[in-house]
């Protein structure tokens, strides 16, 4: 339901930064400790939540799972594991005069390709997340499968993949570790990706591993919701046409009309924030 507040503060928290809809990145550590989380989160609302005598203020988080959505509850111990269990709102120090939304970063992510994206026009949409984590959602008939508390139900970042998870696979270490296998070396994903299209094998070679990797795992869910359209999210996405081969390949015999980055990743989440 939209809110007919004043004023809004929109953040989408990953686990490095805090991007806030001011223009604002805020760093913040994922693993860190309780105080160098709230040091973080207060920073990013606290020059907003200044006026508490202010009525009808907002704000409306993107954050990834697991978490409470409903209740505003932080429930990761891969991440933030620090403040499991404890509040949002307490935590960043955010008044209960100010009103306070939350949503799957994934599930934002995806209704701002629906409504303003590449997302547009169909009924069977997936979005994929590739970055530090591994993320997925999908919306059937323009609802996103959700799980009692806000999750996605399409989740696959803890699918059993070889000696591990897919997530290990396919996303940042993934691909880091990957590279490392073929005899590489870098401090980034964005180093790799530079390398891979500067015509370095090994470079290529990682980013076209990760997809094929990636596609075996996704490709039964997309016949199973027959996709129509499947869009990548995420930093790692912005390197999207480096696994494009080997998705395509890997995704024969889906129905997809449409395999693409989405529109815009600085500003999908944020465009599905504004819905709530």
């Amino acid at each position: 339901m939209k809110s007919n507040c004043r004023s809004r503060l929109l953040l989408d928290v990953g686990g490095t930064f805090i991007k806030c809809s001011d223009g604002r990145q805020i760093p913040i550590d994922s693993d860190g400790s309780f105080e160098s989380i709230s040091l973080s989160l207060s920073s990013a609302v606290s020059d907003f939540c200044r006026d508490d005598k202010e009525r009808g203020k907002s704000i409306a988080v993107a954050i990834p799972g697991p978490f409470d959505y409903n209740e505003g509850r932080f429930l990761m111990t891969h991440k933030f594991a620090s403040v499991y269990g404890r509040l949002f709102r307490d935590i960043a120090g955010i008044p209960d005069s100010t009103e306070l939304l939350f949503c799957h970063d994934v599930v934002a992510m995806l209704k701002g390709e629906m409504i303003g994206g590449y997302g547009a026009g169909f009924d069977r949409v997936a979005l994929i997340t590739l970055g530090t984590g591994l993320g997925c959602a999908v919306s059937i008939d323009g609802e996103i499968l959700l799980k009692p508390q806000g999750s996605p139900s399409t989740s696959i970042y803890a699918r059993p993949y070889a000696d591990g998870i897919l997530e290990d696979y396919v996303s940042k270490r993934g691909i880091m570790a990957e590279y490392a296998s073929l005899g590489g070396n870098a401090r980034t994903v964005k180093e790799i990706a530079d390398r891979a299209t500067a015509g370095e094998k090994e470079a290529s070679g990682a980013f076209l591993t990760a997809g094929a990797r990636l596609a075996e795992s996704i490709a039964p869910m997309l016949r199973e919701y027959s996709i129509e359209c499947l869009l990548f999210g995420g930093q790692i996405s912005r390197s999207f046409s480096l696994m494009e081969p080997a998705l395509t390949g890997g995704l024969k015999g889906c129905s997809l009309k449409r395999l693409s980055a989405i529109s815009d990743i600085d500003k999908a989440t944020f465009r599905g924030l504004e819905t709530l």
